[in-house]
């Protein structure tokens, strides 16, 4: 046998006869020629970042020699010339106080992250695969086709045993009522506000600016009115209640407060994302249907934001950028996830099987425009050579895909499902590891909507992961069809807050799942 190679003989026995299959591993030589292609691109990496650094070395280097090569009387020619021209001295220094006062005034607030709480709903809400099964079957709505669709939705969801399903789903018949709706939401939102306010010392008379999201549960009056009424916050607050945009809605609320922290001075924002079950479990046997019931379950943040520069001693993160994009356009994005009645006039929310493939085409949009923004010019360059060879040269060649990992340290992708994970982890190169607090988090809490990126970055913190310095993208996707990114840079080692969601549970992470 080639002596560059290593050998594994395995002999099986099958029909009577004997049969040897030989396994060759790689050559030893493609092996450091792939280590040596990984090394030539960090250098390539290294080189295009650094450029200006290294151009500007030798330019100072000759600046210096020359310098300390003039004659002193040059230097006292030199001196006298400013002396006797303090008109230009004193016109060049008002130019540039005047133009640095307005760009002091005019330049974008600093948007700082103070803290944020997860709700975790209280033990007797678990709802494991059995009894899920069980409560489906004595419902009485189902027939077997749609039970068997159930349980093998659960079984491929990544979903795991302790996720949290609203009270009403207890009951034999369930009580979908408003009350019982209104108590879910109460719950959720006034537990993770409570939270927040005691780790932040924040008073609620200090928030100016409330944005509340919540697709598919929008009662009057309002959940905002209701956290006013609830903590008694100021008559002149801004409140905003966003409705009907889908599990990417917390990245529009932290946009959306972003917008309003440039506007208004010295003030507080907070987020309250959440989603709400129980007048939306589909009762009915359409399966495209049905499958909200097996991901969603309860869950819910609030969030600190301020711009206050006070406040960015204790804040966790500082908000980088905010990328949103809307594919509502286009007939067979708007439809792919549309709530309407089935045949037999049973509300529910309608799950299109080209999902996926629109939300790789929202994706592509999304990164696109992201790209320029946090990508190292060593990246843009190759994408752009890519591009520019494949449209005059061969249109066959595969478009470069930028190496998101130089740009971020963290990623939280929301937790919609598992075949939403496997697909950006392939289509972005990503690492098991960049994935896993989308994964546990999906399988601890289920899809909680747009409070699922939240989780996940509760995940990161208390697993110790997040330095200071360190990027994090949160990256939803939602009805009408939307992909939004928000991008936090960490301004401190990161600690998990106080009654965080995964506070008596991280040890048992990650869990391995079968995929």
């Amino acid at each position: 046998m080639d002596g560059g190679r290593d050998a594994q003989v395995n002999v099986g026995h099958g029909g009577g006869s004997a049969g040897v299959q030989i396994h060759h591993s790689r050559r030893l030589p493609d092996f450091l020629q792939s280590v040596n292609l990984k090394y030539v691109k960090l250098g390539y990496h290294y080189l295009i970042s650094n450029l200006l650094t290294l151009c500007l070395i030798p330019v100072m280097a000759v600046i210096l020699i020359e310098a300390s090569q003039m004659n002193p009387n040059d230097i006292r020619q030199l001196w006298l010339h400013l002396k006797y021209n303090l008109v230009s001295i004193v016109i060049l220094s008002a130019v540039l106080v005047f133009g640095s006062t307005v760009y002091i005034t005019s330049r974008p607030r600093s948007v700082y992250l103070v803290d944020y709480c997860c709700y975790r709903a209280p033990d007797k809400l678990k709802a494991p695969f059995h009894l899920f099964m069980e409560h489906s079957r004595l419902s009485g709505v189902f027939d077997e086709s749609s039970l068997e669709f159930q349980r093998k939705i659960l079984e491929r969801s990544g979903l795991g045993e302790e996720t949290y399903a609203p009270e009403a789903m207890f009951f034999v018949p369930p009580r979908p009522s408003m009350a019982a709706a209104r108590d879910e939401a109460e719950q959720v939102m006034f537990g993770a506000l409570d939270n927040l306010f005691a780790n932040t010392s924040v008073k609620p008379k200090d928030i100016g600016i409330l944005v509340v999201n919540c697709s598919l549960f929008n009662p009057t009056p309002s959940l905002s009115a209701m956290i006013v009424n609830k903590y008694k916050l100021r008559g002149n607050i801004r409140s905003f209640n966003l409705g009907g945009m889908g599990c990417s809605a917390g990245v529009i609320a932290v946009d959306l407060a972003k917008d309003l922290l440039q506007i208004h001075r010295n003030t507080c924002a907070v987020i309250v994302s959440t989603e709400n079950m129980t007048q939306n479990w589909y009762y009915g046997n359409k399966k495209s249907m049905l499958i909200p019931n097996c991901l969603f379950r309860v869950g819910g943040a609030a969030v600190l934001l301020s711009n206050k520069s006070v406040d960015k001693r204790r804040a966790k993160y500082r908000l980088v950028h905010v990328v949103r994009t809307h594919k509502g356009a286009d007939d067979k994005a708007f439809r792919c996830v549309y709530q309407e009645q089935d045949d037999a006039g049973t509300s529910g929310v309608s799950l299109s099987k080209d999902l996926m493939a629109i939300a790789g085409g929202a994706l592509k949009t999304n990164i696109t425009t992201l790209g320029p923004l946090v990508l190292p010019i060593s990246e843009q360059l190759l994408f752009f050579a890519t591009l520019v060879v494949k449209k005059l040269f061969n249109k066959n060649v595969k478009p470069y895909i930028p190496d998101f990992k130089l740009a971020f340290d963290h990623f939280c992708i929301h937790a919609g499902g598992r075949a939403v994970i496997d697909e950006l982890e392939k289509n972005l190169q990503l690492l098991p590891i960049h994935v896993e607090a989308s994964r546990m988090t999906l399988h601890r809490f289920g899809n909680t909507s747009s409070s699922s990126i939240w989780y996940e970055l509760a995940y990161i913190e208390a697993k110790g992961r997040i330095h200071r310095g360190n990027r994090v993208w949160q990256i939803a996707f939602g009805s009408g069809f939307k992909c939004n990114s928000a991008v936090w840079q960490a301004l401190r080692n990161v600690n998990p807050s106080v009654n965080g969601p995964w506070e008596d549970c991280i040890d048992k992470y990650p869990v391995k799942l079968v995929l």
